[in-house]
């Protein structure tokens, strides 16, 4: 019996005629190969000033979109828009590189300018789908957002339109070896490129200088719309004033506060329950509508069903809950507005509390903005109601729920506040239970760029819709307590929110700038007969005093006003109560 033979195969190279799996998919590989090859090679070499040229024209070109959309916007029909925007976009990339150039090295160089793409992507996105301003008020927001308020932000969308703007410079970015050159070689070629840069932006200005200088005097908002200087300049002007203010100490605001002349005459204690909204504008608010107003719903049934006083015509202090909700409990307000002297001082809770009143503030929001520091502070335990709380964020009648145990265990007055989630966006469709959900078709995404306008209303009235009752069952509570107490309700939203109107999403914008719709917001007040018999309140003069215009500047002294809390910074003039009080 012959040996049979088998061929002889080098154990590193497969059998000639073994299969290829997959085929094609397994070619197309094949084909990829050479070109992945020569992307892992490509290894360029540029000085730090080539770099950061690049990445200056890159800024300008490709993360200023919405700047440079509102400054052609904001000139009209001028001519001559092309050299403009070339002029400008010359000396926008020249003085980035001015700014950046002393900063960079072959050390800080990578991770300064990686930094600076990734809050230049997330910038230009937020600024261009909600029209989003980067001031300081605007930083101090986004420092202030909680992870669940921040969660929802972050949408699918987000990420795949941040990542395409953000992801191929940093590709550049990462494979790119820096030059190695002697200090004093590298010292020189810095400043002559600095001056170089100085010389190109002055003559760019130079020669649009009058008409820019006149569009950015008209127009100073649009400067916020630079990225990434914007956030950049922004975030370091917020830190630098909160370091300096927390070395401060609080100014007192009425120390000399008393109780007046009523609370000797009163049977019983006050219960006074003042109500923050959130985010609710008055163009949605349902009881506007006997005063002329044009809601497209009825989005406050149960409000009407309780005679509440409503103020139709109230301007907020401000845009974002971080400016409004310090200004509105301030003794300063819109009208004199001092940020610096407002979050110095104390608000008028500090003043209550001066006078003797329990002050107790219950949040549901992401804090109280420094309105509530040295107040007793509480908040709605998910744990505790799993039926009004998803694990992150409770409804608003958590407020209610949580207070109870405060109510039942209280003695003597009490002014509660309570700071409801209410309205804030995007994820409107969050803010109410299944039952509320009347107005359809309804926006139930993070994302609004999935949504039509009318989805958006809808959801937006859904929630309000469920403020409603939530103020509703606030005073049916007053009410069941009025045996123990004189009761009263105020309430009022810090700011308002664009849905879609001359295509902005939010709120947030420069006061200066901002739509009626982020400005304009809903208050009603609910007094009990007892309270108002107390501080001998004419209900029905009250009823025709709030037609007209009021403002938060009037919150700090009608709230005294319904007090009868005497001070010397009481203004009688800004107490919204004081013409009907005999």
């Amino acid at each position: 019996m012959s040996e049979q033979r088998l061929p002889l195969v080098s154990p590193l190279a497969p059998p000639a005629a073994a299969p290829i799996p997959g085929g094609r998919g397994a070619q197309g590989a094949s084909a990829l190969a050479p070109t992945w090859a020569a992307v892992r090679r490509w290894r360029p070499e540029l000085s730090t000033e080539h770099l950061l040229l690049g990445l200056s024209l890159y800024f300008t070109l490709a993360c200023n979109t919405p700047f440079w959309r509102a400054l052609l916007a904001s000139r009209g029909g001028e001519g001559g828009a092309l050299a403009y925007v070339i002029a400008l976009g010359a000396a926008l990339t020249a003085l980035n590189f001015v700014l950046l150039a002393p900063l960079l090295n072959r050390w800080t160089a990578k991770p300064l300018l990686g930094g600076l793409i990734v809050v230049a992507a997330v910038s230009s996105y937020y600024a261009g789908h909600f029209g989003v301003y980067f001031d300081p008020s605007m930083l101090r927001n986004v420092l202030r957002t909680d992870l669940a308020e921040a969660r929802e932000l972050l949408t699918p969308g987000f990420f795949l339109q941040a990542a395409a703007l953000a992801l191929p410079p940093l590709f550049v970015l990462q494979r790119t070896r820096l030059r190695r050159r002697p200090l004093r070689r590298e010292l020189a070629v810095c400043a002559a490129s600095i001056l170089l840069a100085l010389v190109v932006a002055a003559g760019a200005l130079g020669g649009v200088f009058k008409d820019f200088s006149g569009q950015m005097r008209n127009h100073k908002e649009l400067r916020y719309l630079i990225t990434p200087a914007a956030p950049v300049w922004s975030l370091a002007r917020v830190l630098t004033r909160d370091a300096q203010a927390a070395k401060l100490p609080r100014q007192s605001i009425g120390a000399d506060a008393r109780l007046g002349a009523s609370w000797a005459a009163a049977k019983k204690p006050a219960l006074f329950v003042i109500v923050v909204g959130e985010t609710a504008r008055a163009a949605n608010w349902g009881l506007n509508r006997t005063a002329g107003q044009s809601p497209a719903h009825d989005t406050t049934p149960e409000l009407a069903r309780h005679a509440v006083i409503n103020f139709p015509e109230v301007t907020s202090c401000g845009t974002n809950t971080e400016v409004s909700v310090p200004c509105m409990f301030s003794l300063q307000g819109r009208h004199h507005y001092d940020e610096d002297a407002i979050r110095a001082s104390e608000s008028v809770l500090d003043t209550l509390r001066h006078a003797g009143l329990r002050v107790v503030w219950n949040d549901n929001q992401s804090g109280c903005k420094g309105v509530c520091s040295g107040v007793e502070s509480m908040r709605p335990d998910p744990a505790a109601l799993p039926q009004l709380c998803d694990g992150e964020r409770c409804l608003d009648e958590a407020l209610l729920e949580s207070s109870r145990g405060l109510l039942r265990d209280a003695e003597g007055n009490l002014v509660l506040v309570l700071h409801q989630l209410g309205n804030h966006g995007p994820a409107y469709f969050r803010r109410y239970p299944d039952a509320f959900r009347r107005f359809t078709p309804t926006c139930d995404d993070e994302d609004l760029s999935k949504c039509s306008r009318e989805q958006i209303a809808n959801s937006y009235d859904n929630a309000l819709l469920y403020s409603d009752h939530v103020l509703a069952r606030s005073i049916d509570m007053l009410k069941e307590l009025e045996p123990r107490y004189d009761t009263a309700l105020l309430y009022v939203s810090d700011h308002g929110e664009s849905l879609g109107e001359n295509g902005l999403y939010l709120h947030g914008l420069p006061y200066s700038i901002a739509p009626a719709e982020q400005t304009r917001v809903p208050m009603v007040m609910w007094l009990s007969s007892g309270f108002a018999a107390r501080t001998r309140l004419d209900t029905a003069c009250l009823r025709t005093q709030a037609a007209r215009p009021a403002a938060h500047d009037n919150l700090f002294h009608t709230v005294l006003g319904l007090l009868d809390v005497r001070t010397a910074v009481r203004d009688d003039a800004l107490d919204l109560t004081a013409a009907c009080r005999s």
